[in-house]
């Protein structure tokens, strides 16, 4: 084991410039000195001392085709030298066309018509939801949301988001969303199933529609006081936590005999990360607002969007100027994310992503039996989790992790004679989940590194 890294001169003059330069409102340094990147390809990144780093988080899950992809790249090149910049209010092909591919699919598996719009990020997208579903509400500002979700920083999504710490030095643009447990089976009551727990967690959400007193309903009208149900299906930065299969369908059900809308975040799950486009499917209901971004472009463009009912964007409820940015469907993102669909569907994603995070699983389910302080495992294709504990296997453990995280960035670990390191990402309301997102092109013998490395970062976190 190494001692910890010294920045070299190069990197310490610019560090030494970040310093001073740049805001650091936008910026979290996991280690010191931080690592400064100068290329990538794959599932692989190299710092400036061209030392490589294995990464299993891909830029939280917006790199899902693999670093420096070819064809997406190409794709890029191609419309730079064609039709690189319009104003979003002027058409382009790239925007109907992308529009008519996520609408088609959603009429395929929902059975509902409706419209596609772009902005340029997941936050904004989010922004422009609220629009949407406040607007459908003859302007309901409340919302509910789940503990540990994460759906952006901007004022209005922080307002769903349902970490404090978000908020904390802004107040409030408008109400705070009402946040509601999630089935987080692990750290649930004991003495129930997975799917047991998740018809508990819908039930108690259920009662506040019992009676007037509950808060949120008037029997007398038949109203409630909510717009909308801000979904994450898969729980991202509050730690991959995978909810029972049953848990969707008894809250969707709930939600619409109260007409409450329910919004599906797919910003971070989206695009086969979980082996379906979108990872609500994994759970037959109909979301009414899907908002993505991320990996539409393999993080190339910071293009999002949202889709949503006919009903509730059709332009008669939803007139031009409803909201705008200058940058939204601008054709470079456009012609990316065409031909991300385009090469998913000459694949089965779908299949390949289960597989390969069948086989992931399965190894760590082994790191699991021998490593007590591994407390939970579990996955949903390529969107995997490795909970940190104590020796008991279950009390959180941050300090562990956190050391994991900066032994794997030290770079120093062997493997068939190369040295590398391994980049994790940090999640879970405790800080102490490794949430695992791959590259879905990555190879079998590349999780397999991936495995030693963790191996080698466990043996590391034991015997210090």
């Amino acid at each position: 084991m190494s001692d910890i890294r010294i920045a070299t001169a190069e990197d310490q003059v610019l560090l030494d410039k970040e310093a001073k330069y740049c805001s650091y409102g936008d910026t979290v340094h996991y280690i010191e000195p931080p690592r400064i990147f100068s290329r990538c390809e794959g599932s692989y990144v190299w710092d400036t001392e061209d030392q490589a780093y294995l990464d299993l988080q891909m830029w939280y899950s917006a790199v899902n085709f693999g670093y420096a992809n070819p064809r997406l790249n190409n794709a890029l090149k191609k419309q730079i030298d064609t039709l690189p910049q319009i104003a979003s209010q002027y058409l382009h092909k790239g925007k109907i066309e992308l529009s008519e591919m996520i609408a088609v699919d959603a009429k395929n598996k929902f059975g509902l018509d409706g419209r596609v719009h772009f902005n340029v990020g997941g936050s904004q997208s989010i922004e422009d939801s609220l629009k949407v579903v406040r607007n459908a509400s003859n302007g309901k500002s409340l919302m509910f949301a789940f503990e540990g979700g994460y759906h952006g920083r901007t004022l209005g999504a922080s307002s769903i988001t349902s970490s404090f710490r978000y908020r904390r030095r802004y107040g409030h643009f408008g109400e705070r969303a009402n946040f509601i447990p999630f089935p987080y089976h692990f750290r649930g009551p004991k003495g129930m199933t997975k799917e047991e727990y998740g018809s508990h967690c819908v039930q108690q959400f259920a009662r506040l529609f019992e009676t007037e007193y509950n808060g949120v309903w008037d029997p007398k009208t038949n109203q409630c006081e909510y717009a909308a149900f801000y979904v994450e299906p898969i729980q991202g930065t509050g730690g991959y936590v995978i909810p029972p299969m049953n848990f969707y369908r008894e809250l969707k059900h709930v939600l619409d005999q109260h007409g409450i809308l329910m919004v599906s975040d797919e910003i971070q799950m989206g695009f086969y990360r979980t082996g379906k486009l979108w990872s609500i499917e994994h759970f037959d209901v109909q979301p009414d607002v899907i908002v993505f971004g991320k990996a539409l472009t393999n993080g190339l463009n910071p293009l999002g969007g949202i889709w949503a009912r006919e009903e509730l964007i059709n332009p008669k409820v939803f007139p031009p100027g409803s909201t705008h940015s200058t940058f939204a469907s601008n054709p470079l993102g456009t012609a990316v994310g065409l031909e991300m669909f385009k090469m998913t569907s000459e694949v089965d994603y779908g299949a390949m992503v289960m597989a390969k995070g069948k086989y992931f699983l399965e190894g760590l389910q082994d790191l699991q039996k021998r490593f007590p302080i591994i407390g939970d495992v579990d996955g949903l294709g390529l969107a995997l989790r490795c909970e940190i504990c104590g020796p008991d296997g279950f009390t959180p453990d941050k300090a562990t992790l956190d050391y994991m995280v900066e032994e794997g960035m030290k770079g120093d670990m062997l493997v068939d004679g190369q040295k590398l390191g391994l980049i994790l990402d940090v999640g879970g309301y405790y800080k102490n989940v490794i949430t695992l997102a791959s590259s879905l092109e990555i190879s079998y013998p590349e999780i397999d590194l991936g495995l030693k490395l963790l191996e080698q970062l466990l043996v590391r976190a034991t015997t210090r």
